[in-house]
């Protein structure tokens, strides 16, 4: 008889895609979703319907004890599947089907990576930390025909190649899906406090932890401690900046209002859309109060859309770039006493807790380079603000 037919995997709703067909099956969140749990239960109820050959890797792995083995063996033991599953240190096997699960780590394994032979569905458990040279190894190395590759980790840094090229660009055969505390009808109540307790005393850690949001180390941040969201009502004689950003590919087109007031920078609204076709532009903006009667600046790199959007009534002009403009918008940007961005304005928020310097990922130091992303409605304030940043620069009061 076999012994999957009658497993009861209990499985959450949210963990049902692992049985769609996909060459890469992407789950990721925060902690309590129970990811790792649901891939253990449904890699042994495969392994148990028929003969497959599973390895379980990891970016390090110096011993058995740094792998999924004891999580395998603990699920084995509760649902009760003893009799079925030979567990040796180092290997697990099923005399019924031949199935076996392999264990390698992938950054110290190169020569044994690339001779595995056969290998049906390869998990990555703490996908995180795997480097992009390991995903080069192991992508070519999973080749059986219809072999799948299953990720499953908690977010790290926005720039890390798993969160990059599974998650922001995912490929076209994949099934990407966010597993949280909320979708775990198991979440135990000790888990929970812990949880409240975070989100009310440290909510950027919160948002990393529980809710699987990409980490950003706050040293890191490029507008660290000068930002807040905040609701106000803009006065009546504010002097208007408006700034535009054009999409490319993925890339959302972007247009910003804000103001400034006794030092402070006020962003009051936003437009952001992805994939827009020409002829909607004038849609989009629309949405930002009297962007047809002031001068919006531009990003001057899509000419041909200037010159459009100038035909049919708009009011725009390219801003100007120059050697070193990047770094001097933003140090006018952080030289205001505070950035105050308006509910309203979600992707800026995003944008202002997300924009930041690269790590060291060995030693988490930070590094005097920007990533260039989460940065689209910021580059807009960049190009909006352009009169003010040329004028100090002119002063000589960016550098002193």
């Amino acid at each position: 008889m076999n012994a999957a037919m009658d497993l009861d995997l209990a499985l959450p709703e949210c963990m049902e895609p692992l049985f769609q067909p996909a060459r890469y099956k992407v789950f990721y969140g925060g902690r309590g979703g129970g990811k790792s749990w649901a891939f253990a239960r449904v890699l042994l109820y495969l392994a148990l319907q028929r003969k497959v050959r599973i390895l379980c890797a990891r970016e390090l792995q110096v011993s058995i004890a740094d792998s999924v083995h004891r999580l395998l063996c603990d699920q084995i033991a509760a649902m009760r599947l003893d009799g079925y599953f030979d567990i040796t240190r180092t290997q697990i096997t099923c005399a019924a089907t031949g199935s076996e699960f392999l264990f390698r780590g992938l950054r110290h394994n190169v020569s044994e990576i690339k001779s595995l032979e056969g290998v049906d569905i390869c998990w990555v458990e703490e996908a995180q930390k795997v480097s992009q040279e390991s995903w080069d190894l192991l992508i070519p190395t999973i080749r059986a025909e219809g072999s799948e590759i299953w990720v499953s980790f908690n977010p790290g840094s926005p720039d890390d190649p798993t969160w990059t090229q599974f998650v922001e660009h995912p490929r076209p055969d994949s099934v990407v899906v966010k597993v949280g505390w909320q979708d775990n009808p198991y979440f135990p109540e000790t888990l929970d406090l812990e949880r409240r307790a975070c989100r009310d005393t440290d909510p950027d850690r919160y948002n990393w932890i529980w809710e699987g949001e990409p980490r950003v180390i706050s040293e890191a941040q490029v507008f660290c401690g000068k930002w807040v969201v905040e609701d106000f009502t803009p006065p009546a004689a504010a002097r208007w900046f408006y700034g535009a950003d054009w999409g490319f590919a993925v890339d959302p087109t972007t247009l910003v209002r804000c103001f400034v007031r006794d030092n402070v920078l006020y962003i009051a609204d936003e437009a952001w859309a992805q994939g827009l076709e020409l002829e909607d532009l004038d849609g989009l903006f629309a949405l930002v109060p009297d962007s047809r009667k002031n001068l919006i600046r531009a990003d001057n790199a899509r000419p041909e859309i200037i010159r459009s959007l100038r035909r049919r009534g708009w009011m725009i002009r390219p801003c100007r770039k120059w050697p070193g403009s990047i770094e001097e918008g933003i140090a006018v940007m952080r030289g205001f006493s505070r950035i105050v961005v308006h509910p309203g304005c979600a992707h800026t928020a995003e944008e202002m807790r997300l924009y930041s310097y690269r790590t060291d990922p060995l030693t988490g130091e930070v590094l005097p380079q920007i990533i260039d992303k989460y940065n689209h409605c910021i580059d807009a304030l960049r190009y909006a603000l352009e009169p003010v940043i040329r004028g100090k620069a002119g002063k000589g009061m960016l550098h002193g």
